[in-house]
Protein backbone atom coordinates (compact mmCIF):
# COMPACT_ATOMS: atom_id res chain seq x y z
CA UNK A 1 0.00 0.00 0.00
CA UNK A 2 1.22 3.37 -1.04
CA UNK A 3 -1.45 5.78 0.48
CA UNK A 4 -1.32 7.42 4.17
CA UNK A 5 -2.03 4.47 6.81
CA UNK A 6 -5.83 4.84 7.78
CA UNK A 7 -6.49 6.42 4.42
CA UNK A 8 -9.86 4.96 3.31
CA UNK A 9 -11.48 5.75 -0.68
CA UNK A 10 -15.10 4.94 -0.68
CA UNK A 11 -16.27 4.71 -4.20
CA UNK A 12 -20.43 4.24 -3.96
CA UNK A 13 -23.94 4.15 -3.25
CA UNK A 14 -25.66 7.11 -0.62
CA UNK A 15 -28.97 6.88 -0.44
CA UNK A 16 -31.86 8.05 1.86
CA UNK A 17 -33.31 5.39 3.74
CA UNK A 18 -36.89 5.17 4.13
CA UNK A 19 -37.26 2.70 7.29
CA UNK A 20 -41.05 1.22 8.18
CA UNK A 21 -41.37 -1.76 11.36
CA UNK A 22 -44.06 -4.00 10.68
CA UNK A 23 -44.90 -7.15 12.83
CA UNK A 24 -43.95 -9.64 9.82
CA UNK A 25 -43.42 -8.82 6.25
CA UNK A 26 -46.61 -8.84 3.87
CA UNK A 27 -47.30 -11.80 1.55
CA UNK A 28 -47.74 -10.88 -2.16
CA UNK A 29 -50.79 -9.14 -2.72
CA UNK A 30 -51.23 -8.31 0.98
CA UNK A 31 -51.42 -5.12 2.82
CA UNK A 32 -50.02 -4.72 6.49
CA UNK A 33 -49.64 -2.11 9.02
CA UNK A 34 -46.16 -0.67 10.11
CA UNK A 35 -44.88 1.98 12.50
CA UNK A 36 -44.43 5.66 11.29
CA UNK A 37 -42.14 6.25 8.66
CA UNK A 38 -38.40 7.06 9.58
CA UNK A 39 -35.83 8.59 7.42
CA UNK A 40 -32.05 7.83 8.03
CA UNK A 41 -29.16 8.21 5.44
CA UNK A 42 -27.78 5.54 3.64
CA UNK A 43 -26.49 4.08 1.17
CA UNK A 44 -23.73 0.84 0.81
CA UNK A 45 -21.27 3.13 0.25
CA UNK A 46 -22.13 6.17 2.50
CA UNK A 47 -22.48 3.31 5.45
CA UNK A 48 -19.15 1.92 4.85
CA UNK A 49 -17.70 5.57 4.72
CA UNK A 50 -19.43 6.70 7.95
CA UNK A 51 -18.58 3.33 9.46
CA UNK A 52 -14.87 3.72 8.88
CA UNK A 53 -14.84 7.80 9.98
CA UNK A 54 -16.56 6.83 12.96
CA UNK A 55 -13.49 4.46 14.13
CA UNK A 56 -11.19 6.84 13.19
CA UNK A 57 -10.08 6.55 9.37
CA UNK A 58 -10.04 9.79 7.37
CA UNK A 59 -12.08 8.83 4.60
CA UNK A 60 -13.33 10.62 1.18
CA UNK A 61 -16.13 9.39 -0.68
CA UNK A 62 -16.43 9.40 -4.16
CA UNK A 63 -20.35 9.39 -5.44
CA UNK A 64 -23.54 10.66 -6.44
CA UNK A 65 -26.24 12.41 -5.18
CA UNK A 66 -29.63 13.99 -7.42
CA UNK A 67 -30.95 17.77 -6.93
CA UNK A 68 -33.82 16.41 -4.94
CA UNK A 69 -35.24 17.04 -1.18
CA UNK A 70 -32.38 14.50 -0.22
CA UNK A 71 -29.61 15.39 -1.74
CA UNK A 72 -28.81 18.13 1.23
CA UNK A 73 -29.69 15.89 3.66
CA UNK A 74 -27.12 13.15 2.76
CA UNK A 75 -23.84 15.54 1.94
CA UNK A 76 -24.69 17.56 4.84
CA UNK A 77 -24.84 14.18 6.96
CA UNK A 78 -21.45 12.52 5.70
CA UNK A 79 -19.64 15.90 6.12
CA UNK A 80 -21.06 15.91 9.95
CA UNK A 81 -19.71 12.45 10.42
CA UNK A 82 -16.24 13.35 9.28
CA UNK A 83 -16.36 12.03 6.08
CA UNK A 84 -14.55 14.54 2.82
CA UNK A 85 -17.26 14.97 0.03
CA UNK A 86 -15.89 16.76 -2.20
CA UNK A 87 -16.09 13.82 -4.75
CA UNK A 88 -19.26 13.63 -3.96
CA UNK A 89 -20.78 15.09 -7.31
CA UNK A 90 -24.60 16.42 -8.17
CA UNK A 91 -26.20 15.13 -11.40
CA UNK A 92 -30.18 16.44 -11.78
CA UNK A 93 -32.72 13.99 -10.86
CA UNK A 94 -33.44 11.87 -7.82
CA UNK A 95 -31.06 10.96 -5.37
CA UNK A 96 -30.82 7.20 -4.64
CA UNK A 97 -33.43 5.62 -1.98
CA UNK A 98 -34.33 2.66 -0.10
CA UNK A 99 -37.67 1.34 1.00
CA UNK A 100 -36.80 -0.92 3.93
CA UNK A 101 -39.24 -3.00 5.97
CA UNK A 102 -37.79 -4.28 9.16
CA UNK A 103 -39.89 -6.95 11.10
CA UNK A 104 -39.95 -7.57 15.22
CA UNK A 105 -37.07 -9.77 15.41
CA UNK A 106 -35.31 -6.90 13.77
CA UNK A 107 -34.47 -8.79 10.20
CA UNK A 108 -35.21 -6.27 7.12
CA UNK A 109 -36.53 -6.40 3.56
CA UNK A 110 -35.20 -3.66 1.25
CA UNK A 111 -35.55 -2.61 -2.03
CA UNK A 112 -33.27 -0.07 -3.93
CA UNK A 113 -34.25 2.88 -6.45
CA UNK A 114 -30.32 3.91 -7.54
CA UNK A 115 -31.17 7.17 -8.87
CA UNK A 116 -27.79 9.43 -8.71
CA UNK A 117 -26.49 6.40 -8.05
CA UNK A 118 -26.64 4.83 -10.98
CA UNK A 119 -25.07 7.69 -13.10
CA UNK A 120 -21.64 7.51 -11.53
CA UNK A 121 -18.99 6.82 -14.71
CA UNK A 122 -15.71 6.28 -15.73
CA UNK A 123 -15.13 9.38 -16.08
CA UNK A 124 -15.98 10.61 -12.40
CA UNK A 125 -13.58 7.30 -11.13
CA UNK A 126 -10.83 8.93 -13.55
CA UNK A 127 -11.14 12.63 -12.48
CA UNK A 128 -10.55 11.53 -8.22
CA UNK A 129 -6.60 10.01 -8.99
CA UNK A 130 -5.35 12.48 -6.40
CA UNK A 131 -7.79 10.62 -4.01
CA UNK A 132 -6.76 7.28 -4.71
CA UNK A 133 -3.21 8.22 -5.08
CA UNK A 134 -3.78 9.06 -1.10
CA UNK A 135 -5.87 5.76 0.00
CA UNK A 136 -4.52 3.20 1.30
CA UNK A 137 -7.38 0.86 0.81
CA UNK A 138 -10.47 2.08 -1.42
CA UNK A 139 -13.56 0.16 -1.16
CA UNK A 140 -16.34 -0.46 -3.46
CA UNK A 141 -19.98 -2.20 -3.55
CA UNK A 142 -22.14 -2.92 -5.96
CA UNK A 143 -25.14 -0.39 -5.64
CA UNK A 144 -23.63 1.72 -8.86
CA UNK A 145 -22.43 1.23 -12.08
CA UNK A 146 -20.38 -2.14 -13.04
CA UNK A 147 -17.85 -0.16 -15.26
CA UNK A 148 -17.17 2.04 -12.59
CA UNK A 149 -16.50 -0.60 -10.06
CA UNK A 150 -14.01 -1.79 -12.60
CA UNK A 151 -12.88 1.28 -12.94
CA UNK A 152 -12.27 1.98 -9.72
CA UNK A 153 -10.79 -1.29 -8.90
CA UNK A 154 -7.99 -0.72 -11.69
CA UNK A 155 -7.28 2.35 -10.54
CA UNK A 156 -6.36 1.13 -7.16
CA UNK A 157 -3.97 -0.85 -9.02
CA UNK A 158 -2.26 1.29 -10.72
CA UNK A 159 -2.06 4.03 -7.54
CA UNK A 160 -0.76 0.73 -5.39
CA UNK A 161 -4.29 1.14 -2.98
CA UNK A 162 -5.27 -1.90 -1.47
CA UNK A 163 -9.24 -2.60 -3.19
CA UNK A 164 -11.94 -4.45 -1.56
CA UNK A 165 -14.98 -5.54 -3.05
CA UNK A 166 -17.86 -6.29 -1.13
CA UNK A 167 -20.13 -8.01 -3.76
CA UNK A 168 -23.76 -6.45 -2.67
CA UNK A 169 -26.11 -6.46 -3.63
CA UNK A 170 -25.07 -10.12 -5.45
CA UNK A 171 -24.09 -9.54 -9.36
CA UNK A 172 -22.20 -11.55 -12.03
CA UNK A 173 -18.77 -9.42 -12.14
CA UNK A 174 -15.91 -10.04 -14.63
CA UNK A 175 -13.13 -12.58 -13.03
CA UNK A 176 -10.82 -9.88 -13.90
CA UNK A 177 -13.04 -7.40 -10.41
CA UNK A 178 -12.86 -10.68 -8.56
CA UNK A 179 -8.75 -10.65 -8.99
CA UNK A 180 -8.49 -7.49 -8.06
CA UNK A 181 -10.45 -7.92 -4.36
CA UNK A 182 -7.96 -8.15 -1.46
CA UNK A 183 -10.52 -9.40 0.23
CA UNK A 184 -13.96 -10.33 -1.63
CA UNK A 185 -16.15 -9.69 1.21
CA UNK A 186 -19.49 -11.52 0.82
CA UNK A 187 -22.15 -12.34 3.33
CA UNK A 188 -23.27 -16.41 3.08
CA UNK A 189 -26.13 -15.57 0.58
CA UNK A 190 -23.70 -13.63 -1.98
CA UNK A 191 -21.21 -16.62 -1.01
CA UNK A 192 -23.74 -19.09 -2.77
CA UNK A 193 -24.38 -17.01 -5.67
CA UNK A 194 -20.91 -16.73 -6.43
CA UNK A 195 -20.43 -20.80 -5.83
CA UNK A 196 -24.03 -21.61 -6.95
CA UNK A 197 -22.39 -22.50 -10.77
CA UNK A 198 -18.66 -23.05 -9.86
CA UNK A 199 -18.58 -25.26 -7.21
CA UNK A 200 -18.32 -28.40 -7.16
CA UNK A 201 -21.19 -29.41 -4.79
CA UNK A 202 -24.02 -27.41 -3.76
CA UNK A 203 -22.70 -24.12 -1.47
CA UNK A 204 -24.55 -25.01 1.46
CA UNK A 205 -22.69 -28.70 1.63
CA UNK A 206 -19.52 -26.77 1.99
CA UNK A 207 -18.15 -26.02 5.41
CA UNK A 208 -17.11 -22.31 6.05
CA UNK A 209 -13.63 -23.24 4.87
CA UNK A 210 -14.40 -25.32 1.93
CA UNK A 211 -17.06 -21.85 0.48
CA UNK A 212 -13.87 -19.86 1.68
CA UNK A 213 -11.75 -21.92 -0.70
CA UNK A 214 -13.83 -22.38 -3.44
CA UNK A 215 -14.00 -18.91 -3.40
CA UNK A 216 -10.57 -18.39 -3.37
CA UNK A 217 -10.51 -20.55 -6.88
CA UNK A 218 -12.75 -17.68 -8.56
CA UNK A 219 -9.46 -15.38 -8.02
CA UNK A 220 -9.75 -12.67 -5.48
CA UNK A 221 -6.33 -12.59 -3.29
CA UNK A 222 -8.70 -13.16 -0.42
CA UNK A 223 -11.92 -13.39 1.08
CA UNK A 224 -13.78 -12.97 4.16
CA UNK A 225 -17.77 -14.37 4.65
CA UNK A 226 -19.52 -12.81 6.95
CA UNK A 227 -21.74 -14.88 9.23
CA UNK A 228 -23.74 -13.05 11.21
CA UNK A 229 -24.00 -13.72 15.29
CA UNK A 230 -21.59 -16.06 14.39
CA UNK A 231 -18.85 -13.54 13.33
CA UNK A 232 -16.86 -14.18 9.94
CA UNK A 233 -14.48 -16.69 8.16
CA UNK A 234 -10.85 -14.95 6.77
CA UNK A 235 -8.78 -16.50 4.19
CA UNK A 236 -6.37 -16.19 1.89
CA UNK A 237 -3.30 -18.43 0.69
CA UNK A 238 -2.37 -19.00 4.00
CA UNK A 239 -5.32 -20.82 5.19
CA UNK A 240 -8.41 -19.67 7.27
CA UNK A 241 -9.57 -18.08 10.33
CA UNK A 242 -13.06 -17.81 12.25
CA UNK A 243 -13.43 -14.98 13.88
CA UNK A 244 -16.18 -14.39 16.76
CA UNK A 245 -18.77 -11.92 17.27
CA UNK A 246 -20.03 -11.03 20.57
CA UNK A 247 -23.24 -11.98 22.20
CA UNK A 248 -25.51 -8.76 21.83
CA UNK A 249 -29.55 -8.05 21.48
CA UNK A 250 -30.57 -7.40 17.72
CA UNK A 251 -33.29 -4.45 16.82
CA UNK A 252 -32.31 -4.31 13.61
CA UNK A 253 -30.02 -5.49 11.11
CA UNK A 254 -29.90 -2.71 8.72
CA UNK A 255 -26.66 -1.95 7.26
CA UNK A 256 -24.47 -4.26 9.83
CA UNK A 257 -22.60 -5.97 6.71
CA UNK A 258 -21.83 -2.14 5.98
CA UNK A 259 -20.55 -1.18 9.53
CA UNK A 260 -18.25 -4.65 8.96
CA UNK A 261 -16.68 -3.60 5.89
CA UNK A 262 -15.86 -0.11 7.15
CA UNK A 263 -14.25 -1.22 10.00
CA UNK A 264 -12.12 -4.10 8.04
CA UNK A 265 -11.51 -1.08 5.48
CA UNK A 266 -9.96 1.06 8.60
CA UNK A 267 -8.04 -1.74 9.99
CA UNK A 268 -6.82 -3.19 6.78
CA UNK A 269 -5.38 0.89 6.27
CA UNK A 270 -3.13 0.98 9.16
CA UNK A 271 -1.58 -2.46 8.47
CA UNK A 272 -3.59 -5.13 10.33
CA UNK A 273 -3.91 -8.89 9.18
CA UNK A 274 -6.96 -9.77 7.79
CA UNK A 275 -7.85 -12.10 10.50
CA UNK A 276 -7.47 -9.04 13.34
CA UNK A 277 -8.93 -6.55 10.95
CA UNK A 278 -11.84 -9.19 10.45
CA UNK A 279 -12.23 -9.78 14.14
CA UNK A 280 -12.47 -5.63 15.16
CA UNK A 281 -14.91 -5.69 11.89
CA UNK A 282 -16.93 -8.47 13.63
CA UNK A 283 -17.07 -6.39 16.71
CA UNK A 284 -18.50 -3.48 14.81
CA UNK A 285 -20.79 -5.27 12.95
CA UNK A 286 -21.98 -6.48 16.60
CA UNK A 287 -22.78 -2.90 17.75
CA UNK A 288 -24.37 -2.02 14.50
CA UNK A 289 -27.36 -4.21 15.28
CA UNK A 290 -27.92 -2.71 18.66
CA UNK A 291 -29.88 0.51 17.60
CA UNK A 292 -32.34 1.29 14.37
CA UNK A 293 -31.51 2.69 11.36
CA UNK A 294 -27.60 2.17 9.80
CA UNK A 295 -25.33 4.72 10.13
CA UNK A 296 -26.56 5.74 13.49
CA UNK A 297 -25.96 2.47 15.35
CA UNK A 298 -22.20 2.45 14.03
CA UNK A 299 -19.55 2.38 16.93
CA UNK A 300 -17.17 4.45 18.00
CA UNK A 301 -13.71 2.86 19.09
CA UNK A 302 -15.08 2.89 22.89
CA UNK A 303 -18.48 1.83 21.74
CA UNK A 304 -17.32 -1.41 20.35
CA UNK A 305 -18.70 -4.86 21.96
CA UNK A 306 -16.90 -7.22 23.63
Amino acid sequence: MTGAPGSVLVVGSVNADLVVGVARRPAAGETVLGSDLATFPGGKGANQAVAAARLGARVSFLGRTGTDSFADFLRQNLGEQGVLTSQLLSVPGPSGVALITVDQSGDNSIIVAPGANARLTVQDVAAARAEFAAAAVVCAQLEIPLDAVVAAADLAAETGARFILNLSPAAEVPRALLAAADPLVVNEHEAAFLLGTSASRAPEELTWDGQARALLALGPRSVVITLGADGAYAAGAAGGTRVPSPPVTVVDTTGAGDAFTGALAWRLSVGDSLPAAAALAARAGAAAVTARGAQGSYPSPGQLPG
